[in-house]
């Protein structure tokens, strides 16, 4: 029987949360830059890069370790 990484889930979850905040609070500012296009471009990257490493944890978590 494997036994789910919770830690690493809530680690990874917490890590989408805050990547979506992230994102949100720089759309609000966007509108302020002198160039907001750019602004969102590397925001949006690094939001991306962040989800895409929180979803990573949550699937390994879920895949677990043996008992």
């Amino acid at each position: 029987m494997r036994q789910k990484k919770l830690r690493v889930i809530l680690t990874g979850g917490g890590l989408v949360a805050v990547a979506v905040a992230f994102f949100l609070f720089f759309l609000s500012i966007a509108a302020k830059s002198n160039n907001p296009s750019e602004l969102m471009r590397t925001v949006g990257t690094f939001s991306g890069v962040a989800i895409g490493i929180g979803v990573a944890m949550i699937a390994i978590g879920m895949v677990g370790k043996e008992a």
